[in-house]
């Protein structure tokens, strides 16, 4: 829960029992922690935006990274193949009522030794306890987010 109001018996994505958040606290989240920390390779700090059972899916590819470890294992491999990750023009909309956020950017990444590419995307947040529970990434190239060793 998002700072919940309670023990909830059943989580589910923008489900009763949590309380909101302040609007800016949703884009601080994903600006300020989540995408900072990708951007600088901070693993410690990116890992910290989410729940430890939380799941992070790619969309596009159906490709599912189901709980910490796997959400590691990506992030290292990601850190590890690509040599610059930026992203920014972020477009928020966030939904306090429903502890989640929609954040559409661009992502510039050069993977090592190779030419930069440019990415436009869009991904829901969906928070419990104050992390991330459930991230949907939808990516408009091929699924940069690939398993890692666990």
């Amino acid at each position: 829960m998002c700072e919940g109001a309670g023990i909830m018996a059943e989580w589910q994505e923008a489900g009763p029992g949590q309380r909101a958040l302040p609007y800016p606290w949703y884009v601080d989240i994903v600006t300020k922690r989540y995408f900072d920390g990708v951007d600088n390779k901070n693993l410690a700090q990116v890992l910290d935006c989410f729940t430890p059972d939380a799941r992070l899916t790619e969309v596009t590819s159906g490709t599912v990274h189901d709980g910490i470890g796997a959400i590691e294992a990506m992030f290292v491999k990601l850190f590890a193949d690509f040599e610059q990750i930026w992203h920014g023009n972020f477009v928020h909309v966030a939904d306090p009522e429903t502890h989640s956020i929609c954040s559409q950017f661009t992502v510039l990444i050069t993977p090592n030794g190779g030419s930069l590419l440019r990415y436009e995307n869009c991904n829901r947040f969906y928070c419990r306890d104050r992390l991330f529970h459930r991230v949907y990434v939808y990516m408009s190239g091929d699924n940069l987010l690939q398993p890692g060793e666990a």
